[in-house]
């Protein structure tokens, strides 16, 4: 057994002595896998690093004694010393940290690094071994082979006076220069230019290490544009120190290179296309896909160069995304406030009108229609409440008087244009201050702006429609992209010497085995999932919910849902509870219709005094309402009530399916357990009490960072007189939502959720240490252990900040156990799980296409040809692809002090996507993973105020006023009642 819990330490007490099913015989290692035999364990914390018991340690995991003492945050000590080949001290772990260790005899102890630590201190591990597990299987990946020449690329910084000049106008700014300066600068080159600062050439230029400044001349409309352009030489980038990482002899892939190979693949596409990220996209021809609101679908293709093993690839998918419609403001207008005819509309817009209108136009560029061939362009900032004919500015005459003249006055006056709209409100353009306006009818939306504002839920229903494909369908529209695109004819590319292969890549990717998975009730059955699916039928919940008060509130009016739909909706969801082992007994307590947002405080208030002991709050919502929002919050936020919410589609035409979804989410909302993997089939690591941890950061969308607030009804600006007023404007900033959940058992099937709301779209978690101790605590008081391993999958982290994250969250964890109990230092996996990536997997055979879809099948896995060279990552397709090509998640362990090998990494990994509760069907990322989404989502809501202003809700809005984060936070704090279950599932 593990060692009995000492004193003193900051769990709750008890003898740890329990034995938790599930947790091994009791027969392990002590302790985490940590940093060796200590003499002594003051504070019997487990008697962490000591190896007693019986029984074998996990395989290859053995406890290592190098004597040394581990410093808060850095690492745990895990693994054999090793040479750092880079900083030339020595590492810890399987890498570990490459903390500056001093040597002395006989034991090494680490001085205390830096307080924050370097990004070059921390190194991902080596990728232990390949997998084997598996049956084998054929597949074409879109990633096409890259072929580079040995050498050096030359960079040079470039800086344009003015600056501040857009990409596609600095394109042109450099490709005027380098045709100007063809000979005397660039030898006949044909250098490459990233639109920013980094220009690269083949052969160095003659410039040598001088700063050289040049007058580039831009035709403009009107009159020309000047520009200085200034170049200096910065550094060779070198192809053969790309060729040794990519071989496998030097355990750091060189940035600048793979960055050089990037911009000289993405110049001639970057010149013809309009860019988009990493994408590519051009205006519709001979296809249109509206998707109403003034927006419409284009496709593109996602263009990246990566390494992987021996080899450079280019990763190229189609891709699609919403622009905006070239097209009149007026027409744009009519989409967005949905207008059928214009001369029908010869009122001013109402208050609410212009509101919605303003929030879609404002920060877009227009472009005017009344002054000939000068289709001069402005940015949108605000739409006058006053109509044109009423709309004034101070208008300076001739004689140096300023009179107040309207803007339809004006235009009538000035251009001879008697105004068809003179009742519809101007927009206002450039900046705030500046009184320049324009009526709609002048203006037209310029082409090219992609929709970075949320789209609606029928918009996005529409895109999904419209970009789906089957896999084999995509995989002939990649091909022929690759054909189009024509690399080796491309003159940069020749002038560089790259060429690029036009077959996809085939690589051999294995499909694991699904796991088993354990029902409860008397028959205790087993099931094994066929391609990512199981039925319940027949079958009983593992651990199921008694339910002997509940009630129904019915937020849908009655002549929608009839008292006679309820009560056979509640009779149909007993019996199906019932079969599935989760008894609801009796009639609902309470069974109202109710109306409006407001009503839910005070109904709830009403439940919980008059019910003691009231389990669960049925509530039927007659579509997309503001109520939801409202019934979690005052649900799981100030009373501690579970609620299950319904459509009302639902209630009055049921379903065994819907209603089976139905239970499995009610159950762990009250504290049961769904089903559970096979304990014999599980890997190895659960021999040993393991905590697993879900991470994610949901951020508003950009167009939020900055949002004048709606509640102004006044004019971007009031004249009065010759002096301007400025309205005050009040800036909010929606906050990011930090989630972390924990698994509460050994299964793993009950999860715990934290969540704090942080910056502004900050990725790093930044209350990390708190929320981690918190878990940790919660862990022992529900399993009487502490956890000797921490697997840690984090969501949501682009490969740029791997290493901020990393430095950050694994100090962070660390923290959380130092706190907690001098010594503890559970060994720590860090994995992060992206799903938003462009690779695809298609099966080389047919025969192993699954579905109509054609896609590969659930489990296909795939860690060689388009890895990382040396790093530790894998593909898994966990799920079945159902609609569209499936996208299999990528893992990347940036540390791991637990030293898994390939096939249980993957095997673990897979297995957790089969533990998810709410349906019975494998997920595409593993559920702790899943889980910290659904809670920083359900926070969004937490946050949404009572009083409603829109469709909606309003959210709290946040700036950097203490008062405010401390209501947010107050705001997503769950009741004590709720967070001891999932109530986010």
């Amino acid at each position: 057994m593990y060692a009995p819990l000492g004193t003193p330490n900051f769990f709750a007490s008890g003898n740890g002595n329990s034995g938790l099913p599930g947790f091994g015989n009791g027969l392990s290692c002590t302790g985490s896998i940590g940093p060796g035999s200590r003499s002594s364990s003051s504070s019997s914390f487990g008697s962490i690093g000591s190896s007693s018991g019986n029984g074998n340690c996990l395989g290859g995991m053995a406890p290592t004694g190098n004597g040394l003492t581990n410093i808060l945050g850095l690492g745990s000590g895990v693994g054999n010393l090793q040479n750092n080949p880079i900083s030339g001290s020595v590492s810890l772990g399987t890498p570990s940290v490459s903390q500056q260790v001093m040597s002395s005899s006989p034991g090494l102890t680490r001085p205390n690094g830096p307080p924050n630590g370097s990004l070059q201190e921390f190194l991902c591990p080596p990728r232990p071994d390949h997998g084997s597990e598996g049956r084998v299987i054929s597949l074409k990946v879109n990633h096409f082979q890259v072929r580079i020449p040995k050498g050096f690329i030359h960079h040079y910084d470039i800086s344009i006076q003015p600056d501040k000049c857009p990409r596609r106008v600095n394109r042109d700014i450099v490709d005027t220069m380098v045709q100007a300066y063809s000979q005397k600068v660039f030898n006949g080159q044909r250098p490459v230019f990233d639109g920013r600062k980094n220009l690269y050439s083949r052969d160095p230029l003659p410039i040598g290490r001088e700063r050289v400044e040049l007058e580039v001349t831009l035709p403009g409309e009107g009159r020309d544009r000047v520009f200085r352009v200034a170049i200096k030489f910065v550094a060779q980038a070198s192809l053969y120190a790309l060729e040794e990482a990519l071989e496998g002899k030097s355990s750091q892939v060189p940035v600048d290179a793979i960055q050089a190979l990037d911009v000289i693949m993405r110049h001639l596409p970057s010149m013809t296309y309009t860019p988009v990220g990493r994408s590519f996209f051009s205006p519709p021809e001979g296809y249109s896909h509206p998707l109403g609101g003034g927006r419409e679908v284009w496709f593109g293709f996602h263009q990246s160069v990566r390494p992987s093993y021996w080899k450079m690839m280019l990763n190229i998918d189609v891709s699609a995304t919403a622009f905006y419609k070239a097209q009149p403001v007026i027409e744009f207008m009519c989409e967005v406030l949905d207008i059928q005819d214009m001369q029908e509309q010869r009122r001013p817009l109402a208050d609410s009108q212009r509101v919605k209108f303003t929030k879609e136009i404002r920060g877009l560029k227009v472009e005017i229609t009344h002054c000939g061939t000068m289709k001069r362009k402005y940015r949108v900032c605000n739409v006058t409440r006053r109509p044109a004919q009423t709309q004034s500015f101070p208008l300076q005459l001739d004689s140096g008087q300023t009179i107040e003249c309207t803007v339809a006055k004006y235009f009538l006056e000035r251009y001879k244009m008697k105004l068809q709209f003179p009742y519809l409100p101007c927009l206002q353009v450039g900046q705030e201050q500046k009184h320049t306006y324009l009526p709609l009818e002048v203006c037209n939306i310029v082409g090219g702006q992609r929709c970075i504002k949320k789209l609606t839920d029928l918009q996005t229903s529409t895109m999904i429609k419209v970009t789906a494909r089957p896999a084999p369908d995509r995989e002939k529209e990649i091909n022929n992209l690759v054909r189009k695109a024509d690399f080796n004819n491309d003159p940069y590319l020749k002038t560089f010497g790259i060429t690029v292969s036009n077959h996809m890549t085939e690589v051999q990717g294995r499909v694991l085995p699904p796991p088993k998975l354990q029902y409860g009730g008397r028959t205790k059955a087993q099931v094994i999932p066929n391609q990512g699916v199981w039925d319940m039928r027949g079958k009983q919940l593992y651990q199921g919910i008694q339910i002997r008060i509940w009630a129904i509130a019915c937020f849908a009016p009655s002549r929608t849902v009839g008292e006679e739909a309820l009560r056979n909706f509640s009779q149909q969801l007993q019996r199906i509870s019932n079969d599935a082992g989760m008894p609801i007994m009796g009639q609902p307590c309470f069974c109202k219709y109710a109306a409006g947002a407001d009503q839910v405080e005070p109904m709830f208030r009403y439940l919980k005094n008059t019910y003691p002991g009231l389990q669960l709050i049925v509530v039927a919502l007659p579509g997309k309402t503001p109520v939801y929002a409202e019934v979690k919050r005052v649900g799981e936020i100030m009373f501690g009530l579970a609620t299950q919410c319904v459509q009302a589609k639902n209630v009055n035409k049921t379903s065994p399916q819907t209603l089976s979804n139905l239970c499995l989410k009610i159950n762990v909302k009250l504290g049961g357990i769904n089903s559970i993997l096979l304990p014999s089939i599980r890997p190895a690591v659960f021999r040993e009490p393991v905590i697993f941890l879900g991470a994610d950061v949901t951020h508003p969308p950009l167009i939020d960072r900055f949002k004048p607030s709606l509640s102004l009804n006044c004019d971007p600006v009031v004249v009065i007189g010759n002096s301007t007023q400025l309205p005050t404007v009040e800036y909010c900033s929606k906050p990011s939502i930090a989630a972390v959940v924990a698994s509460m058992d050994a299964h793993p099937s009950r999860y715990s959720a934290t969540v704090r709301v942080q910056p502004h779209r900050q990725e790093i978690i930044q209350d990390l240490a708190t929320m981690v101790r918190e878990l940790l605590m919660q862990f022992y008081r529900s399993t009487h252990f502490k956890p000797t391993r921490i697997i840690f999958y984090r969501d949501g982290v682009s490969e740029g900040q791997f290493m901020p994250v990393l430095v950050h969250e694994l100090r962070a964890i660390r923290e959380a156990c130092m706190k907690l109990e001098v010594g503890y230092q559970p060994g720590i996996t860090f994995v992060v799980v992206q799903k938003r990536h462009h690779t695809r997997l298609f099966c080389a055979d047919k025969k192993d296409q699954i579905g109509k879809s054609g896609n590969i099948p659930a489990g296909t896995t795939v860690d060689v040809g388009i890895t990382h060279p040396m790093e530790f990552d894998f593909f898994l397709c966990s799920h079945a692809g159902i609609q569209g090509t499936s996208r299999p998640s990528h893992y990347h362990v940036l540390w791991d002090d637990n030293h898994f090998n390939s096939d249980d990494l993957q095997m673990l990994t897979y297995q957790l996507c089969h533990t998810y509760v709410r349906c019975t069907r494998s997920v595409s990322i593993p559920a702790p993973a899943y889980y910290a989404h659904l809670v920083a989502f359900r926070a969004r809501y937490h946050l949404v105020e009572k009083e409603h202003d829109s469709a909606e809700g309003s959210q709290l809005s946040g700036n950097s006023d203490e008062r405010n984060l401390a209501a947010m936070a107050r705001a997503i704090s769950v009741h004590p009642d709720t967070v001891k279950v999932m109530y986010f599932a």
